[in-house]
């Protein structure tokens, strides 16, 4: 059989989705996330910024003048 990963976005949509699960007698594992939240949470800030266009652009030399 296949594999489905399902990512609820929130409490309601988990607790409804592992009752549909119940119900239909479909076997699940629920794993936690190997990441600290709070580093997700700055990584979906920075994704939103860039999204945004909040971002800053270097060339080729200016990096390599910021690692001298």
């Amino acid at each position: 059989m296949e594999t489905l990963i399902v990512r609820p976005k929130n409490q309601k949509q988990l607790v409804a989705i592992e009752s549909a699960l119940k119900a239909l007698n479909v076997a699940f594992k629920k794993t936690e996330s190997p990441y600290n939240p709070d580093f997700v949470k700055q990584i979906q800030k920075s994704r939103e910024q860039a999204r945004e266009g909040k971002v800053i652009t270097y060339t080729h030399d200016q990096l390599a003048e910021l690692c001298k």
